[in-house]
């Protein structure tokens, strides 16, 4: 990795119409990082950006152990037909913890659908923390989701993500849509998790007492950091909600679990709750919230 590689982009607000053999309107955003450790230091080794994706400084408000860093989406929404590329990789030993400043914005698809692409790549002994805040999906948006995560033998990751249907303030009924998702984990060449999904708004599975039984909010969290010791399994279980239906699968190598409910602000408490207790397991540090998460 280059040693703190200074950014090197088109102009930050760029639309694809600039690059050639392009002729809609949309956004086409890629972000490079790369974290690397030097000593105790975990730090921002690289960083390249292509287009409106972005982070503007690292920080290590828990010490030297763990870098923080914030990715921005400067346009502050996807329209249909923008695409986010963000590909990380974490070099032997290195720590990092990624969120978001706010909650991602999905409009109306306009007849063309958006994506967001993670490819994230963990060496030996690294550790990976992916807690963005949740993504908001506007009616008539279609959205693809997709992560492709390779980890070596014996790294970690800590990854969530959650989806509101429509927005909540003004009270928006997800009507007209689609939301897909593509997630495959890796563990030294092996495949250790897979998840495809296909919905659209006027699904069963939406209104289905099996599927979501109408909830506007649904999220995932996923541990991958070997067996769970039971004690640790059962106080995540111990957590009780109202109003909200929720479900912990512990696999011999990855811990799932699951929300369904009507808040996005229960499921990020929810999952932080969770993280609170899984921490100190498979990174032996509590957890310290991002600084970004209490603005």
């Amino acid at each position: 990795m280059d040693d703190l590689k200074p950014a090197i982009a088109s102009p930050l607000l760029q639309r694809a119409t600039d690059l050639p053999g392009i002729g809609a309107k949309h956004w086409q955003a890629r972000l490079e990082l790369g974290f690397a450790r030097r000593d105790a230091r975990s730090y921002l080794a690289h960083r390249l950006h292509h287009g409106p994706l972005v982070v503007q400084k690292s920080l290590h408000p828990e010490g030297e152990d763990i870098c923080h860093a914030v990715v921005v989406h400067p346009p502050g929404g996807v329209a249909g037909g923008d695409a986010l590329h963000l590909q990380v990789s974490v070099g032997e030993g290195a720590r990092a913890l990624l969120t978001t400043p706010g909650a991602g914005k999905w409009y109306k698809a306009n007849g063309t659908k958006a994506t967001q692409t993670l490819q994230f790549q963990l060496a030996a002994g690294s550790g990976l923390e992916w807690l963005p805040q949740e993504n908001i999906l506007f009616d008539a948006a279609e959205v693809g989701f997709s992560a492709d995560i390779a980890l070596a033998a014996d790294a970690t990751l800590a990854a969530w993500d959650i989806v509101c249907l429509g927005r909540q303030a003004q009270k928006e009924i997800w009507q007209r849509g689609l939301y897909q998702l593509n997630q495959r984990i890796t563990r030294h060449g092996r495949l250790i998790w897979n998840e495809r999904a296909r919905m659209q708004a006027d699904d069963l599975v939406k209104t289905s007492r099996v599927g979501l039984g109408n909830a506007a909010v649904f999220g995932t969290f996923l541990v991958c950091a070997g067996v769970v010791p039971a004690e640790v399994l059962q106080a995540c279980r111990e957590i009780v909600l109202t109003e909200a239906k929720v479900g912990i699968t512990a696999l011999p190598e990855v811990l799932c679990i699951r929300y369904v409910g009507n808040a996005s602000q229960q499921a990020r408490q929810y999952f932080e709750q969770c993280w609170q207790i899984l921490r100190p397991w498979y990174y032996q540090k509590n957890a310290i919230r991002p600084r970004i998460w209490n603005t």
